[in-house]
């Protein structure tokens, strides 16, 4: 119900309806862990205090991070974020990528900062 409600809401804004898979592919990102490309991305959040992110991050956002660490899983779990991207080509723990996996939460990589990326995807409609 409420991701329904933040998807009518952007339509009235004249936001972009995208989904993860055409933004790897549009941004040519690095999928570490990919079973649901499929979901809508709602806007995003860029930061790295977890307790920040609990708080302020929504449904269907984007969450850009230099953290890859498998907090950043459970995190990712609660806020039911579309994707996790780490930004900078940081590394990502083995223990994170195994709970990604079971978890379906879609993590991808870019050497862009979090700076360059949200302009990028600016630039394409999330907002």
């Amino acid at each position: 119900m409420v991701r329904q409600i933040v998807l009518i809401k952007q339509l009235r804004k004249g936001m972009i309806v995208m989904k993860v898979r055409e933004l790897v592919e549009k941004l040519d990102l690095e999928v570490i862990v990919g079973k649901s490309l499929d979901k809508e991305i709602t806007g995003g959040y860029i930061g790295d205090l977890l307790s920040n992110v609990m708080a302020k991050a929504r449904a269907g956002n984007l969450w850009l991070t230099i953290q890859g660490h498998q907090n950043v899983v459970a995190v990712a779990l609660l806020t039911e974020v579309s994707a996790v991207i780490i930004v900078e080509d940081f590394d990502i723990e083995e223990e994170a990528v195994k709970k990604a996996e079971e978890k379906s939460i879609n993590i991808l990589r870019t050497p862009l900062s979090a700076y360059e990326l949200a302009g990028k995807l600016f630039e394409l409609g999330i907002k």
